[in-house]
């Protein structure tokens, strides 16, 4: 009988969202997941975070379990992300998959959360060498995969995507549940006047805490003089954002002379964006690749695949070599399961 291919459990909790997930050779046989949401206007603060994760992590371990059907012995081993992300939500979820590694005698994985994202989206979408656009409340990067390395071509200079996007939410007492920019994009739906915003593109990298500070600053007065609605402001603020995401993300493409592009993280769920950028590929014959919020926004499973890739190619992590870090770039990993 052949040898059945390595099942590889991932723990992600970088952020709000406590995932736990079980893949084994490109199906992922579980991926439950808990988001800790806070009150309209606020966003989460680390300690509170990680004392959520706490709460349930535990559970979701359980469940993840049931639901693949699988035992402790089934298990090859252990992913985690070991960052970027939040310092006390990172540690917290380290702590529980050191715990589980030793406890059941298994290799540890510390994965990098961006590279998670990519190969998540690269075995969900079938993309085989995109250049990425990776956006989510903590990260906006523009990657593309060259010589052993996932290469950031463009990216944020300051603020990401989403936390532009969830701190406007906050501006509006928008609620955060199921996340501030998915009923921002709900309500961007209804928009009907285009207010104009600083749109600051410079060279590959994108600006967005001026746009930021100007939509804070004007909101107020726009809506009680009744020059635009709430649902304007949201629209206008999505179009200028996203524009300057496809037109970083198009230039990168012109330079790599690439013809697929993939949308991964939070913020790619987002269908508007997910329009902008398949309009974009379309007029360079390109083809786009994005997924749903199942694997979109931060799951285990994307950390567990990661992890599979290492542990295929060789890469495990020390025991003395498992601590977080809550700066971590994307092009820091050796990628040795591609060539």
């Amino acid at each position: 009988m052949e040898e059945a291919m390595p099942v590889v459990i991932g723990f992600e909790g970088s952020a709000n969202k406590i995932g736990v997930g079980i893949v084994q050779d490109g199906k992922v046989l579980s991926n439950p997941r808990r988001t800790y949401v806070t009150p309209p206007g606020q966003g989460f603060l680390p300690s509170d975070t990680a004392r959520h994760h706490r709460s349930c992590v535990l559970a979701v371990l359980q469940e993840a379990l049931q639901e693949s059907g699988l035992k402790p012995q089934d298990i090859d081993a252990v992913a985690f992300t070991k960052g970027p992300g939040m310092g006390a939500p990172l540690v917290t979820v380290a702590i529980v998959a050191r715990t589980v590694a030793q406890l059941w005698g298994k290799p540890l994985l510390g994965v990098n959360h961006c590279v998670g994202h990519i190969e998540m989206g690269r075995l969900v979408t079938g993309a085989q060498n995109p250049t990425v656009l990776y956006v989510s409340g903590g990260n906006t990067q523009v990657i593309a995969y060259s010589e052993r390395r996932y290469r950031i071509f463009g990216e944020t200079i300051d603020i990401a995507v989403g936390n532009c996007l969830d701190r406007f939410a906050r501006v509006l007492k928008i609620s955060n549940d199921p996340s501030p920019g998915y009923n921002i994009e709900q309500m961007a739906k209804k928009g009907q006047k285009l207010v104009e915003l600083p749109y600051t593109v410079k060279g590959m990298d994108v600006s967005f805490s001026g746009i930021l500070s100007h939509i804070e600053e004007v909101a107020h007065r726009m809506l009680t003089s009744g020059e635009c609605t709430a649902e304007d402001l949201c629209f206008s603020l999505q179009e200028t954002l996203f524009a300057m995401l496809v037109e970083i993300t198009e230039r990168a493409m012109a330079h790599t002379g690439s013809q697929e592009a993939l949308i991964v993280g939070g913020v790619g769920c987002n269908e508007r964006l997910q329009e902008m950028m398949g309009i974009m590929c379309q007029e360079r014959g390109a083809k786009l690749f994005a997924t749903d919020e199942r694997f979109c926004i931060d799951n285990g499973a994307m950390i567990a695949q990661a992890g599979w890739e290492m542990l295929r190619s060789g890469q495990v992590t020390a025991l003395e070599d498992s601590w977080i870090t809550q700066r971590y770039r994307t092009d820091e990993v050796e990628v040795t399961w591609r060539d």
